[in-house]
This record gives structure tokens, sequence and C-alpha cells, in this order.
């Protein structure tokens, strides 16, 4: 008997729900949320800063900057904060506008 694969889409529709609908929008923001708290711990660690460090540079408390790295209260005013505070900037595009930068030096 034959093994049936499955791609990720596939699953993700059938468990999570198809594109478009409100758990998989909220789904996906949730994953975006973490990719980038994830990536604000790796820039703060390669600063070799600790996060009460980063808190300090950008006004907020520890617990804070705990929260903005696991995905979560992440605005993004805030991100804009911890990428000045860590001298970086990231940029996004909203599909039919012009890219934006956002933090250190954000000139497009």
């Amino acid at each position: 008997m034959a093994m049936k694969f499955y791609t990720l889409e596939e699953m993700t529709d059938k468990h999570i729900g198809k594109r478009g609908t409100p758990e998989r929008e909220s789904f996906e923001a949730d994953v975006e949320a973490a990719l980038i708290g994830a990536s604000i711990k790796e820039a703060r660690k390669a600063q070799n800063l600790t996060q009460r460090e980063l808190g300090e540079r950008v006004g907020v408390q520890t617990a804070q900057i705990s929260k903005i790295e696991s995905g979560r209260n992440l605005t993004i005013a805030t991100i804009v904060r911890v990428l000045k505070a860590l001298g970086l900037s990231a940029d996004f595009s909203i599909q039919g506008l012009a890219p934006v930068r956002l933090g250190a030096g954000a000139k497009v």
C-alpha cells in the first residue's frame, strides 16, 4: 500500500484553515511576529547585549524586551524603536506601494 504524502500547504489548510480565513490569517500573523522577535533576539545577542541593556536603550523594562523577542506586543512603533536602539534597519514593502525602511538611517 502506497503512503500518501501531503504538502505543508495542504496540512496547514487542513489543520489551521484555508488562506483568507480568520484562523489562517491569525496563525500567519503569529508566525511572522515570532520570526521578527527571533530576529531581534539574534541581533541583540550578536551585539552582546542583555535584555536589560537593550531595554535601557529602548526605554522599556526587561520584561517588555522578553515579550518582544517572543513575538508578543509587537507594533511597528516598537519595532522601529528596537531597530534604532540596535543601530539596524529593516525594509518592507506593501504590494503596489513604494518600499519603506524602518530603523536606523531610515531613508529609502
